[in-house]
């Protein structure tokens, strides 16, 4: 699929179809591809725990409110983070106001090549930014150099998303 194509029909998704496991050497080939994303000074900061065993995912729904366990339901669950204190730093130094923010900028990017990575592998994903990241980190031994950013649920949508109507500028690009 070309990739206008890719990003017109990927959604988010809130039903996974049950029985449809994901093999740890497809998701390896997602997050191979996400590394492709660009990042501060070619950084690579961002890292993925992958919970795909019914244990792991258990964990991770335990840090979920109860709306993302019902819409994660049937999907592997992929907890992102971004190592502080490397984006937007020079030697230890913020090099501009966003500081840690370059990390969380370039962990979106990253994410954004997951997403559809996985559509393209004929996968779903849903972001999910509501989470208990101290429980995450105590769960998946995350270390405190790293920041929990979201959970992706990944897995095989199990009915047709609406299409998405299409947005206008409407002002928010400006042309100088």
């Amino acid at each position: 699929m070309d990739f206008n194509e890719l990003i017109l029909k990927r959604r988010s998704v809130r039903t996974y179809a049950p029985d449809k496991e994901i093999s740890k050497e497809l998701i390896e080939e997602i997050i191979t591809a996400s590394y492709q994303a660009p990042s501060w000074k070619n950084s690579q900061t961002a890292r993925y725990y992958v919970a795909c065993t019914p244990e792991a995912i258990e964990k991770v729904r335990k840090a979920l409110p109860e709306f993302n366990n019902r819409s994660s339901e049937n999907a592997a669950l992929v907890i992102t983070t971004f190592v502080k204190d490397i984006s937007g730093f020079n030697g230890g130094v913020a090099e501009d106001e966003l500081s840690n923010k370059w990390g969380a900028y370039d962990l979106g990017l990253n994410n954004a090549y997951f997403i559809l990575a996985a559509k393209e592998r004929g996968l779903d994903t849903l972001i999910m930014g509501l989470r208990d990241a101290r429980l995450l980190r105590e769960e998946f031994n995350i270390p405190k150099t790293e920041q929990i950013t979201a959970v992706i649920a990944l897995g095989y949508g199990a009915k047709q998303s609406s299409p998405r109507r299409d947005r206008e500028i409407d002002g928010s690009a400006k042309f100088f």
